[in-house]
């Protein structure tokens, strides 16, 4: 008799802990929100093919043979705000129009934001090959700097254990691991030019090269090309020569020397 006594205790006391926890939950008013548009969706995904499809057939006749789209690629951002509650804020006002699926603060706390099959607004107007709608294809994690600080440890962890289970979840390809800023170099700078991009490369999230001493450049040798080979909108041909010297030489001068030339045709020779 104590034992069931003592167990309606617990439940009484867990009920009352996780309803004083969601009472204040300061976003859980957006959560909501969140909870509402998701259901939504949800509506429409169960409805036959809409009234002005193209579904001109007597009856409507549904495959048994489909799943969701899933991510492709993921984007790496820094907030460019100073606090993660700040982006937090950001993310959960409608008229910011901005949004991605994680955040991950400087202790190492990750807030999933989104659901990994829908479509969040991080990557704007950016091209990667001949991919022009990245938000539809990928997964936009923030990483909470003010893009002139160097990434916490804490960070980084988190970042490193996310990367892993979304890459095994989706079989996102190692190439596919990239920044804001090769999607949108004429735009964007972030992450910024302390982020470890080697260090992930040695875990299998993007590419790296090795000691480039002993290459030889084939004469002539297109930079513009390699660029555009490993993914690189070249219509900005400075612009794209940053963000490639950003990303995998922690440098971002205007001009490539022989040393970088070494190393972009070492890169795009992973990408072809």
């Amino acid at each position: 008799m104590n034992h069931v006594k003592t167990f309606r205790i617990f439940i009484a006391f867990a009920f009352i802990i996780a309803t004083y926890s969601c009472a204040h939950n300061p976003y859980a008013a957006t959560n909501k929100s969140y909870r509402k548009q998701s259901k939504d969706f949800a509506v429409t995904l169960k409805q036959y093919p809409l009234e002005d499809s193209f579904n001109n057939a007597p009856y409507f006749v549904g495959t048994t043979n489909f799943n969701l789209r899933k991510p492709n690629f993921v984007i790496i951002h820094h907030t460019a705000q100073n606090s993660c509650d700040e982006t937090l804020k950001t993310f959960t006002l409608s008229r910011t129009q901005v949004s991605a699926h994680y955040v991950i603060c400087k202790d190492g706390t990750i807030h999933h934001m989104l659901n990994d099959y829908m479509r969040a607004w991080h990557a704007g107007i950016g091209k990667w090959g001949n991919d022009v709608d990245i938000n539809s294809s990928s997964i936009g994690i923030e990483l909470d700097n003010n893009g002139f600080e160097t990434f916490s440890d804490a960070q980084l962890h988190s970042l490193l254990v996310l990367l892993e289970s979304l890459k095994k979840k989706y079989n996102i390809p190692t190439a596919n691991f990239i920044g804001h800023a090769d999607i949108a170099p004429a735009r964007k700078n972030d992450p910024n030019i302390f982020f470890p991009w080697k260090e992930l490369a040695d875990k299998g999230f993007g590419y790296w090269y090795n000691d480039t001493t002993n290459v030889i450049i084939p004469q002539p040798f297109n930079h513009l090309q390699a660029l555009r080979i490993i993914g690189y909108d070249i219509k900005d041909t400075t612009a794209a020569i940053v963000a490639f010297k950003r990303h995998w030489i922690q440098d971002t001068a205007r001009i490539l020397n022989v040393s970088d030339e070494k190393i972009l045709y070492s890169i795009q020779k992973k990408f072809e």
